[in-house]
């Protein structure tokens, strides 16, 4: 990758991990927002959530090997530097650390962090194995450089990536890290699609119909909290539907918001989450609806 300079001085660039602690050291408690580039509206709102939780703002920019299985988009993920450059400055992002894969990862990353076998082994962590570990890794990572100078801090995560964000919040209080995980709410589209990197990938006539996904969740959670609504027929109902429209779905489900368990008993409002994943034209999007 090829990092561009055409930039207003008021955003401090780091690469290397030295640089960044450097750049931190006497600046306070930082306010985190880790990305993987191509930054949306999404990503930005989390930037401006952070920002007043903290002394010091700070992004990263990193697309993670780690995460991404081998048929996966890692060699295709939209890599947008200026433009991403351009919108955290205007965000009013301080400080944006973007390693180069040898700065992160210098020597191979041998060890690794291995996720709660319970959350890794359902949902997303069921259809794409390894993921949660090359999350888990990379954050425990950026985490030890952001926070190193500083000793603790804030680190907003999207609710999109709603199971995730759920074992980056076990990593931390397991490993009893002195940083706050704060939730940002789901960015969508005027037609509620949630706003994602992958949406890039939609031609025209798919982006028309993505917000079918949305749809199947609100209908599914609708359904979910009727007098004697039988869960597991409900959400056969949700995979039949959306596979009907051109989808292929991997998971429409109702789950506890507290640890992504199986409701037991009636649904009661206030407790779930919706989620789903599934391709549209080869393009992976997921959702959740909490209700």
């Amino acid at each position: 990758m090829t990092y561009s300079r055409r930039i207003r001085p008021s955003m401090h660039i780091v690469h290397t991990i030295a640089d960044l602690r450097a750049a931190l050291a006497g600046r306070g408690r930082p306010a985190f927002v880790p990305t993987m580039g191509n930054l949306h509206a999404g990503h930005l709102s989390l930037v401006a959530q952070a920002r007043p939780l903290g002394d010091v703002s700070v992004a990263s920019i990193f697309v993670n090997r780690l995460q991404f299985a081998p048929h996966e988009d890692f060699d295709s993920y939209p890599r947008t530097w200026q433009a991403d450059c351009d919108a955290l400055q205007a965000a009013g992002c301080d400080l944006l650390f973007a390693p180069r894969e040898s700065d992160l990862y210098p020597q191979p990353q041998t060890f690794t962090v291995q996720p709660d076998p319970q959350l890794d082994g359902m949902l997303e962590g069921h259809f794409r194995p390894g993921f949660f570990a090359g999350v888990c890794t990379v954050v425990m990572k950026l985490f030890s450089a952001v926070f190193f100078a500083s000793g603790g801090g804030t680190a907003v995560f999207g609710k999109k990536d709603y199971q995730q964000l759920m074992v980056i919040r076990h990593m931390v209080q397991q490993f009893a890290l002195p940083i706050a995980i704060v939730a940002g709410e789901t960015a969508r589209a005027g037609d509620g699609l949630a706003l994602s990197s992958r949406n890039g990938y939609l031609d025209a006539a798919a982006r028309s119909r993505a917000v079918q996904l949305s749809q199947a969740l609100r209908a599914l959670a609708d359904a979910a909290l009727q007098p004697g609504a039988d869960l597991a027929a409900l959400e056969a109902h949700a995979l039949q539907t959306l596979s009907a429209q051109g989808w292929e779905a991997d998971y429409l489900t109702v789950r506890e918001r507290s640890d992504l368990s199986p409701p037991v008993g009636a649904p009661q409002a206030g407790q779930l989450v919706a989620l789903g994943a599934a391709r549209l034209d080869g393009t992976r999007l997921i959702d959740n609806l909490e209700f």
